[in-house]
């Protein structure tokens, strides 16, 4: 397996997150629920790359916190599938909830940090600047939507 090939599909996804995370904060604000879902649905199939990414990643010789980076993002596409999609657990109002759900989104993403920068320093930097405007929005949408 190519290792530049499979750091560059590994990037892809990574930014493909970041950027699917920014839209559905963006159409959350704007009230458009159904783009939101639909983003979501698109971020939810990501789990099936970032599997085939961690299936390949001992043949690579990865280290240890490329797996934990990819567990994270795992981790957390089947928390968001569970609470949002298939229980629709109202849990945006309760506090502790809501700080353990934040706190897992912004380690999985900022993990897709260190995936992206496999490919070099551009796609680390376009990365961190997704990511940031991805907290800003994050935090501001909450505010205006309560969501």
């Amino acid at each position: 397996m190519n290792i530049n090939k499979v750091n560059y599909f590994g990037t892809y996804i990574a930014l493909i997150i970041l950027i699917t995370c920014n839209l559905i904060f963006l159409f959350r604000l704007l009230g458009n629920s159904k783009i939101e879902y639909w983003l979501g649905v698109l971020f939810l199939l990501t789990f099936i790359p970032i599997v085939f990414l961690l299936l390949n990643a001992n043949e690579l010789q990865r280290p240890t916190i490329y797996y934990i980076q990819l567990g994270l993002m795992l981790a957390f596409i089947v928390v968001e599938f569970l609470l949002d999609y298939l229980f629709k657990v109202n849990f945006r109002n309760t506090r502790w909830m809501v700080i353990t759900y934040v706190t897992l989104f912004f380690a999985a993403t900022g993990g897709m940090i260190g995936i992206a920068s496999l490919s070099g320093k551009i796609y680390s930097v376009i990365a961190i600047i997704l990511f940031l405007i991805m907290i800003f929005l994050a935090f501001y949408q909450r505010v205006k939507t309560g969501m």
